[in-house]
Protein backbone atom coordinates (compact mmCIF):
# COMPACT_ATOMS: atom_id res chain seq x y z
CA UNK A 1 0.00 0.00 0.00
CA UNK A 2 1.35 3.41 -0.94
CA UNK A 3 1.88 6.17 1.63
CA UNK A 4 -0.91 8.25 0.09
CA UNK A 5 -3.35 5.34 0.45
CA UNK A 6 -2.27 4.80 4.08
CA UNK A 7 -2.86 8.50 4.72
CA UNK A 8 -6.35 8.41 3.17
CA UNK A 9 -7.30 5.29 5.13
CA UNK A 10 -5.98 6.90 8.32
CA UNK A 11 -8.10 10.00 7.67
CA UNK A 12 -11.17 7.90 6.84
CA UNK A 13 -10.67 5.96 10.08
CA UNK A 14 -10.59 9.19 12.07
CA UNK A 15 -13.75 10.34 10.30
CA UNK A 16 -15.53 7.05 11.00
CA UNK A 17 -14.56 7.05 14.67
CA UNK A 18 -15.63 10.66 15.22
CA UNK A 19 -13.83 13.32 17.16
CA UNK A 20 -12.82 15.72 14.41
CA UNK A 21 -15.76 17.66 12.98
CA UNK A 22 -18.28 15.69 15.04
CA UNK A 23 -18.43 13.63 18.20
CA UNK A 24 -18.45 9.85 18.36
CA UNK A 25 -21.54 7.82 19.10
CA UNK A 26 -20.02 6.84 22.44
CA UNK A 27 -19.61 10.51 23.37
CA UNK A 28 -23.16 11.32 22.23
CA UNK A 29 -24.53 8.56 24.47
CA UNK A 30 -22.23 9.11 27.45
CA UNK A 31 -24.25 9.55 30.64
CA UNK A 32 -27.61 8.99 28.92
CA UNK A 33 -30.18 7.93 31.48
CA UNK A 34 -31.67 4.53 30.51
CA UNK A 35 -35.20 5.92 30.97
CA UNK A 36 -34.56 8.41 28.14
CA UNK A 37 -33.54 5.84 25.51
CA UNK A 38 -37.14 5.52 24.31
CA UNK A 39 -38.36 9.02 25.17
CA UNK A 40 -40.27 10.83 22.42
CA UNK A 41 -39.83 14.55 21.94
CA UNK A 42 -42.14 16.84 20.05
CA UNK A 43 -41.33 17.37 16.35
CA UNK A 44 -38.76 14.55 16.27
CA UNK A 45 -39.86 11.37 14.51
CA UNK A 46 -37.46 9.03 16.33
CA UNK A 47 -36.27 8.16 19.81
CA UNK A 48 -32.62 7.74 20.71
CA UNK A 49 -33.12 3.96 20.71
CA UNK A 50 -34.59 4.04 17.21
CA UNK A 51 -31.64 6.12 16.01
CA UNK A 52 -29.10 3.79 17.61
CA UNK A 53 -30.79 0.76 16.06
CA UNK A 54 -31.00 2.51 12.68
CA UNK A 55 -27.28 3.28 12.83
CA UNK A 56 -26.60 -0.38 13.66
CA UNK A 57 -28.75 -1.76 10.85
CA UNK A 58 -27.54 0.67 8.17
CA UNK A 59 -23.89 0.31 9.15
CA UNK A 60 -24.19 -3.49 9.14
CA UNK A 61 -25.80 -3.31 5.70
CA UNK A 62 -22.99 -1.13 4.30
CA UNK A 63 -20.36 -3.44 5.78
CA UNK A 64 -21.97 -6.59 4.42
CA UNK A 65 -22.58 -5.02 1.01
CA UNK A 66 -18.90 -4.06 0.88
CA UNK A 67 -17.62 -7.56 1.57
CA UNK A 68 -20.26 -10.15 0.63
CA UNK A 69 -21.44 -10.69 -2.93
CA UNK A 70 -24.42 -12.71 -1.64
CA UNK A 71 -25.62 -10.02 0.78
CA UNK A 72 -29.22 -8.87 0.44
CA UNK A 73 -30.05 -5.51 1.96
CA UNK A 74 -33.06 -5.13 4.25
CA UNK A 75 -36.21 -3.64 2.73
CA UNK A 76 -36.14 0.16 2.74
CA UNK A 77 -37.35 1.91 4.84
CA UNK A 78 -39.29 -0.43 7.11
CA UNK A 79 -36.48 -2.86 7.92
CA UNK A 80 -34.04 -0.06 8.76
CA UNK A 81 -36.09 1.44 11.59
CA UNK A 82 -37.30 -0.37 14.72
CA UNK A 83 -40.97 0.00 15.55
CA UNK A 84 -40.54 -0.04 19.33
CA UNK A 85 -39.64 3.29 20.95
CA UNK A 86 -37.12 1.81 23.37
CA UNK A 87 -35.10 -1.33 23.91
CA UNK A 88 -37.05 -4.19 25.45
CA UNK A 89 -34.14 -5.13 27.71
CA UNK A 90 -30.75 -3.81 28.75
CA UNK A 91 -29.20 -6.61 26.70
CA UNK A 92 -30.84 -5.20 23.55
CA UNK A 93 -29.22 -1.80 24.16
CA UNK A 94 -25.82 -3.29 24.97
CA UNK A 95 -25.99 -5.71 22.06
CA UNK A 96 -26.80 -2.95 19.60
CA UNK A 97 -23.90 -0.80 20.81
CA UNK A 98 -21.56 -3.80 20.76
CA UNK A 99 -22.48 -4.64 17.17
CA UNK A 100 -22.06 -1.02 16.08
CA UNK A 101 -18.54 -1.02 17.51
CA UNK A 102 -17.54 -4.41 16.13
CA UNK A 103 -18.99 -3.71 12.67
CA UNK A 104 -17.18 -0.39 12.56
CA UNK A 105 -13.91 -2.10 13.53
CA UNK A 106 -14.51 -4.70 10.81
CA UNK A 107 -15.19 -2.01 8.21
CA UNK A 108 -11.97 -0.21 9.14
CA UNK A 109 -10.06 -3.49 8.86
CA UNK A 110 -11.67 -4.08 5.46
CA UNK A 111 -10.44 -0.67 4.30
CA UNK A 112 -6.92 -1.50 5.45
CA UNK A 113 -6.81 -4.67 3.34
CA UNK A 114 -8.80 -3.70 0.25
CA UNK A 115 -8.29 -1.52 -2.77
CA UNK A 116 -10.62 1.25 -1.66
CA UNK A 117 -10.83 2.62 -5.21
CA UNK A 118 -11.86 -0.60 -6.95
CA UNK A 119 -15.53 -0.92 -7.84
CA UNK A 120 -17.37 -3.42 -5.68
CA UNK A 121 -17.98 -6.40 -7.93
CA UNK A 122 -21.69 -6.79 -7.22
CA UNK A 123 -22.47 -3.07 -6.96
CA UNK A 124 -23.35 -0.47 -9.53
CA UNK A 125 -20.31 1.76 -9.22
CA UNK A 126 -19.74 1.79 -5.45
CA UNK A 127 -16.25 1.51 -3.99
CA UNK A 128 -15.05 0.91 -0.44
CA UNK A 129 -14.05 4.59 -0.40
CA UNK A 130 -17.58 5.66 -1.31
CA UNK A 131 -19.08 3.31 1.29
CA UNK A 132 -16.70 4.68 3.97
CA UNK A 133 -17.72 8.25 3.19
CA UNK A 134 -21.40 7.33 3.14
CA UNK A 135 -21.05 5.46 6.43
CA UNK A 136 -19.31 8.39 8.12
CA UNK A 137 -21.84 10.88 6.76
CA UNK A 138 -24.81 8.73 7.74
CA UNK A 139 -23.58 8.09 11.27
CA UNK A 140 -22.61 11.73 11.86
CA UNK A 141 -26.06 12.89 10.76
CA UNK A 142 -27.87 10.58 13.16
CA UNK A 143 -25.40 11.17 16.01
CA UNK A 144 -26.26 14.86 15.63
CA UNK A 145 -29.94 13.95 15.98
CA UNK A 146 -29.16 12.04 19.18
CA UNK A 147 -27.48 15.12 20.62
CA UNK A 148 -30.44 17.29 19.56
CA UNK A 149 -32.90 14.93 21.27
CA UNK A 150 -30.79 14.91 24.42
CA UNK A 151 -30.81 18.72 24.41
CA UNK A 152 -34.60 18.77 24.05
CA UNK A 153 -34.87 16.30 26.92
CA UNK A 154 -32.64 18.51 29.08
CA UNK A 155 -30.08 15.70 29.25
CA UNK A 156 -27.08 17.23 27.53
CA UNK A 157 -24.13 18.79 29.31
Amino acid sequence: MENQDKFIISELTKLLLGGSAHISLQEALKGLKPALRGAKVEHMPYTIWQLVEHIRIAQWDMLMFSKDVAHKSPKWPEDYWPKEAGPAQENDWNGSLSQINSDLDEFIELMEHADIYQKIQHGDGQTILREALQLADHNAYHIGEIVAIRRMLGDWR
